[in-house]
């Protein structure tokens, strides 16, 4: 007769004529904890049916511009724990967080100083600051990938016909003193999509889908480590409750106010305005 830790153990073996030693052994990882867990929670045929249904739909529910199962990972905190488990190891090093789902499309290439805010109903904001390696030596033509939602909490791609394609987007890169400096507006709290799976799993536990204020960065550098990260609003809402578990101490950054005509007239924004200071470090690769 067939038992419980028989059908693990045959499972496990069925992959030994695995070539990729790697793949064989995530996937008898995967086996052993899905078959302990069924074991742990007595799963029943119903909740295997409705499990399946939920991961069926929540496949079905991606589109060109919408990753569900990214969603998914990140409300679970997988997202968030594999970026933990694969941190820089320098702990001098600009903190990761989470891609998020809406890296879907590719930003544009902008000059420094560009304002990448397109609709211009936010805040007006100034984000600027140096991109350095882990001994401190700025580097020259760092690329910075820039992107958040507009101040109403929605990305260019989730309103196709009410922003323009790139809103809230940028491609900069970083000058020779390895500074880099962009318009945008201040960005505002918002709930991730709830119309989907993920909503209803949301639902369905009683947990909030809110997001705190924040900036996307992916920013990489000849010979170093490329780092995926936030930059969040100090003094916002939910930093303490992030839908995503992606909020770092080390990531949340003054907005502060500025009166000051002078450094307005630079920058090409009205005054006064909100300055976001954010270096970044990069360790070696």
């Amino acid at each position: 007769m067939t038992t419980e830790d028989a059908v693990t153990t045959e499972a496990v073996e069925s992959l030994r004529g695995t070539d990729d030693p790697r793949l064989r052994e995530v996937l008898a990882a995967l086996i052993r904890h899905l078959h302990a867990f069924a074991r742990e929670t007595r799963l029943t045929q119903r909740e295997w049916e409705t499990a399946v249904a939920f991961l069926t739909a929540t496949g079905q529910t991606c589109t060109d511009t919408r990753q569900e199962f990214i969603l998914l990972s990140d409300v679970l905190g997988l997202s968030m724990l594999v970026e933990t488990v694969n941190g820089h190891s320098d702990p001098g090093s600009t903190e990761s967080t989470v891609l998020g789902p809406f890296h879907m499309t590719e930003s544009p290439v902008r000059e420094l100083g560009a304002d990448i805010d397109l609709v211009g109903t936010g805040e007006p904001c100034v984000v600027s600051g140096v991109v350095r390696s882990a001994d401190g030596t700025p580097l020259p033509g760092a690329v910075l990938d820039v992107w958040q939602a507009d101040p109403h909490g929605f990305y260019d791609v989730q309103q196709p016909d009410v922003q323009p394609p790139g809103n809230g987007r940028g491609l900069f890169t970083a000058d020779g003193e390895g500074r880099f400096w962009f318009r945008t507006c201040v960005p505002s709290a918002y709930p991730i999509p709830t119309d989907g799976p993920v909503g209803a799993l949301l639902k369905a536990t009683g947990r909030h889908p809110y997001r705190p204020a924040h900036i996307h960065f992916i920013v990489s550098a000849e010979g170093h480590a490329p780092v995926t990260t936030h930059i969040f609003v100090a003094g916002g809402d939910y930093l303490d409750s992030d839908a995503v578990f992606a909020v770092k101490e080390s990531l949340v950054k003054d907005f502060t106010p500025t009166d000051h005509p002078a450094l307005a007239g630079e920058f090409g924004v009205p005054n006064p305005f909100r300055h976001a200071r954010f270096d970044l470090v990069l360790e070696r690769s």
